[in-house]
């Protein structure tokens, strides 16, 4: 008779591991002395404060993940960017409604606890509530030996943001004759990596030894929270959106009120060699336009005679410039000319 004794980590939870890896967390997330009044990490709860300056304080969640650029990460054994994109891709919807991103959390389900593997995750996600001015004040590591294969894992991440009444950004500010500015991208962010994941099994492309491919697909989203929360600060904004599934067309027109119409053309986008590669896959303008950015991350919808005052906010990578304007009409979005890759 076997007289050996069932403990969870011959099941395949490791607690010891989990212990270590939150301990790297603590440090990674350590503030500056009284900096914050409250300790977070490795407590049941998260707790902080809420802002003073505020006279009608509105909070704003979001959450997120990275979609099946995860699996990008994994086979190139490379994880430092991911951390970013999963922060981005929250925090760039909150400042859609003008809100400054406050907390974020992450969650984490993997297989089998590997340390290096989540370490640099996690260096990542520092990195990004970093860009973003965010506090990382908690989440969770599942360790779920049986429900993912050997080295797979998934990443989502949740934060609120805080706004002030008066300065939430929604359709209502939107007029005709508004322009709409398109804000370059970093390159393809976190969407429409099944899509290209495909294309490269199909025509049996080794991303490993593709140099090109190696950079750009792994490139982190652009996080737009220090430029945008600028110009709210200004007013020089009436509305923006983040590019992200769906494209433009699907994005822009979430902001549009009835009755209006975000007229782009298409020819005026600078877009970037990764989607020339792409779109030379064989694939069409509507298909690129509906699944991809196409070089364009964020669009801004201003005043014209704020347009030259809005430049001076952005790094030279990643000045807006003018793609299209709000006319009447009740389609929301229309797209003229093409796209010239």
């Amino acid at each position: 008779m076997n007289n050996s004794k069932f403990t969870y980590q011959k099941s395949g939870v490791n607690i010891t591991t989990a212990d270590k890896f939150v301990d790297f967390i603590s440090n990674q997330t350590k503030q500056k002395k009284n900096k914050y009044k409250f300790k977070n990490i490795g407590g049941f709860g998260s707790i902080t404060d809420i802002p003073k300056t505020y006279k009608k304080p509105k909070l704003v969640a979001s959450t997120d993940g990275v979609g099946t650029k995860i699996e990008i990460a994994n086979e190139l054994k490379k994880f430092d960017t991911i951390g970013i994109d999963l922060v981005a891709m929250c925090v760039n919807d909150l400042i859609v409604q003008g809100a400054k991103p406050l907390i974020f959390l992450d969650y984490i389900s993997i297989n089998r606890l590997d340390l290096k593997k989540l370490k640099s995750v996690m260096k990542g996600i520092v990195k990004g509530c970093k860009i973003s001015g965010t506090d990382l004040v908690g989440g969770e590591t599942a360790e779920m030996p049986g429900t993912y294969d050997k080295d797979k894992f998934d990443i989502a991440g949740f934060s609120v943001g805080i706004v002030d009444e008066k300065k939430i950004l929604n359709k209502k500010k939107v007029k005709k004759n508004n322009i709409i500015l398109a804000v370059p991208s970093s390159g393809v962010h976190s969407n429409g990596f099944s899509l290209i994941r495909y294309i490269l099994k199909k025509k049996k492309i080794n991303l490993k030894k593709n140099n090109f491919l190696k950079t750009e697909l792994l490139k982190p989203t652009k996080i737009y929270v220090k430029e945008i929360l600028k110009l709210i600060k200004k007013n020089f904004i009436n509305g923006c959106a983040n590019i992200t599934g769906g494209g433009i067309s699907d994005n822009v027109k979430r902001i549009i009120p009835n009755d209006l119409c975000g007229e782009i053309n298409l020819s005026k986008i600078k877009t970037k060699k990764i989607f020339k590669w792409i779109k030379n896959q064989n694939l069409t303008d509507k298909e690129m336009l509906k699944t991809f950015n196409c070089g364009v991350g964020f669009c801004l919808i201003i005043n014209p005679k704020n347009l030259n005052k809005i430049g001076k906010f952005f790094d030279k990578d990643f000045k807006p410039y003018v793609i299209g304007k709000i006319i009447s009409g009740k389609n929301k979005i229309k797209l003229n000319e093409k796209i010239k890759w």
